[in-house]
């Protein structure tokens, strides 16, 4: 019980108020049940699964499970991604699809060589609310992105930059279940040390974003 009463008041703390019965604003509650997220955690593919879209009235409201599998076989893919990025945003140029590169963050001639964060995303309007399911790992937040580039498809977030991450406020938090981060639009974000896996909720204020009335695949009844 404990643990649905802090995802429910995580939740609430990040909705905007709705008023009640007005005219063309949502007057019914969105209930999703542990069997569906259990259901889209087990079914779903991919790493991150959007559970339902509400209406909330003058904003949508996503919620998701997230998992992510260890990152040290990763680890070394994710860094040679970031400096792509990096390298790339700064020349400027067409990515691997041939569609010209979008260049995103502080752009530099020469970036830092050393000190800096690889493959951190920071969107652009989206505010994020995680609730650690299971697992655990560290959770990097903060500093500034440097000659990133716009992802190349439209993002479940809404415009996102990624690429490397410097910053005296880079923060690595080690997080584990019941644990809850929220992270604002703009912030830069990744993980690193997880063991066996972490699994989490998302809590998505979304200026409409995603389609209202959502709901995943694997539940559609």
């Amino acid at each position: 019980m404990k643990t649905t009463f802090r995802a429910l008041a995580f939740a609430v703390a990040l909705t905007p108020a709705v008023a009640f019965t007005q005219a063309g604003k949502p007057t019914a509650a969105t209930y999703i049940t542990k069997e569906e997220v259990d259901t889209v955690n087990k079914e779903g593919q991919g790493t991150d699964r959007t559970i339902r879209v509400a209406d909330i009235g003058t904003e949508n409201f996503a919620v998701g499970i997230i998992h992510r599998g260890a990152t040290a076989a990763t680890a070394a893919a994710a860094a040679g991604r970031a400096g792509g990025a990096g390298r790339a945003g700064a020349a400027g140029g067409a990515g691997r699809s041939g569609a010209p590169v979008v260049t995103c963050g502080e752009q530099m001639a020469t970036p830092p060589s050393t000190g800096g964060v690889p493959g951190l995303i920071a969107h652009n309007f989206q505010t994020e609310g995680y609730y650690i399911v299971s697992g655990g790992g560290t959770l990097i937040t903060g500093g500034h992105i440097v000659n990133g580039r716009e992802s190349p498809s439209p993002d479940i977030n809404g415009p996102t930059c990624g690429g490397p991450t410097f910053g005296s406020d880079i923060v690595r938090k080690v997080v584990k279940a019941g644990d809850i981060i929220i992270i604002p639009a703009g912030v830069p974000h990744g993980w690193t040390d997880i063991g066996d896996h972490v699994d989490y909720l998302s809590f998505r204020p979304s200026p409409h974003i995603l389609t209202a009335g959502y709901v995943h695949p694997t539940i559609k009844k």
